[in-house]
């Protein structure tokens, strides 16, 4: 396969499901915001959100304050912000326009409805009137265009590309939400706010989707450790860092037929470490550190990643040095300025 095509299938699904996390993220913090808590408290949940994805200065820029509806106006529809709902949207239908001939009329159709229905939507105004009904959508149509991967493409290599995008950009995503939830915790007691751990814990496990698993694997409270736990190392939940790059490494294999490969070490490496893992020895070390350095492991693999079978990744800066960012934006991806320009 054309290193080309591989990229844009390989960006076509990340963007995919970028947008399905933040959705997910967005609606967490708007089911949280709802709670009885102080402005302070409320205000640091927003802040959380925006570092998640390392756009804190990009919307400080733009607004002042921290108003729950323009974070979440920047974050859904923000056309100016790379990492929105809609520019993930625009950026995951021009990849699969560009490689129509390696998917399927199935697959186009439903990412670029996906897309004109998005901006329909939003023009009638649903984030005013109903954000969490947006939300919704926004997650059905990502599952939707990854059931139609499953049901209706052949498994080859383009296949396995576009899988590839999925659980890269998923292992980073929890591994974000993760960090920056804890983090928050930390930093209630500088606060005014007393909420209830409950809510807080049943919302990060609720923009995971894993509230039901959490229910059937320890079957008692909710306790910041076992959703760490859940989160980190379960291998038998998709949406955990182990599950992730257990399928990245699994999918490298299948790419590369035995071939000798950077990539596959690297992935086989860290799925080790991830199967072997204890969440009492990670939590008894700095969390923050743990997570950070996983970040910064899962950027070299996807960089990787790309100089053997993709396009090369511009080089880009981070906001912080404490995140480092493995997801360009769309304005970085290549396969996006290639398939706009097609």
């Amino acid at each position: 396969m054309l290193s080309r095509t591989a990229d844009h299938l390989f960006w076509m699904a990340r963007y995919t499901e970028r947008a399905e996390n933040t959705a997910r993220m967005l609606d967490a913090n708007y089911q949280l915001s709802l709670l009885p808590q102080s402005d302070e408290y409320a205000e640091l949940g927003w802040r959380a959100m925006l570092s998640i994805s390392e756009l804190s200065g990009t919307y400080s820029a733009a607004h002042h304050g921290m108003k729950s509806r323009e974070v979440i106006d920047f974050m859904a529809r923000d056309m100016m912000n790379p990492s929105s709902i809609l520019s993930c949207l625009r950026a995951a239908r021009e990849n699969a326009r560009a490689v129509r001939s390696s998917t399927n009329s199935e697959l186009w159709e439903t990412l670029n409805t996906t897309w004109l229905d998005g901006q329909r939507m939003l023009a009638d105004g649903i984030l005013d009137r109903e954000p969490y009904t947006f939300f919704e959508w926004v997650k059905f149509r990502s599952h939707l265009s990854r059931g139609v991967q499953l049901g209706t493409l052949v498994k080859d290599d383009a296949f396995y590309f576009m899988r590839l995008g999925t659980f890269i950009e998923r292992a980073d995503n929890t591994a974000r939400i993760l960090d920056v939830k804890f983090e928050m915790m930390e930093q209630r007691a500088d606060t005014s706010a007393q909420p209830f751990d409950y809510h807080h814990w049943t919302a990060v496990l609720g923009s995971v989707s894993g509230f039901e698993v959490y229910r059937r694997v320890y079957r008692d409270v909710i306790t910041p450790e076992r959703v760490a736990g859940l989160l980190i190392l379960y291998r038998d939940w998709p949406r955990s860092m182990a599950a992730s790059i257990a399928e990245v490494e699994e999918l490298i294999a299948r790419v590369t037929k035995g071939r000798e490969s950077d990539a596959a070490h690297l992935a086989a490496q860290l799925s080790a470490e991830l199967k072997n893992g204890d969440i009492g020895a990670i939590l008894q070390g700095d969390l923050h550190a743990y997570l950070v350095h996983f970040l910064a492991r899962v950027n070299d693999l996807a960089s990787q990643i790309s100089r053997e079978f993709l396009l090369p990744i511009a080089p880009e800066t981070t906001e912080t040095p404490q995140a480092p960012a493995s997801s360009p934006t769309p304005t970085q991806s290549q396969s996006q300025s290639q398939s706009s320009s097609s």
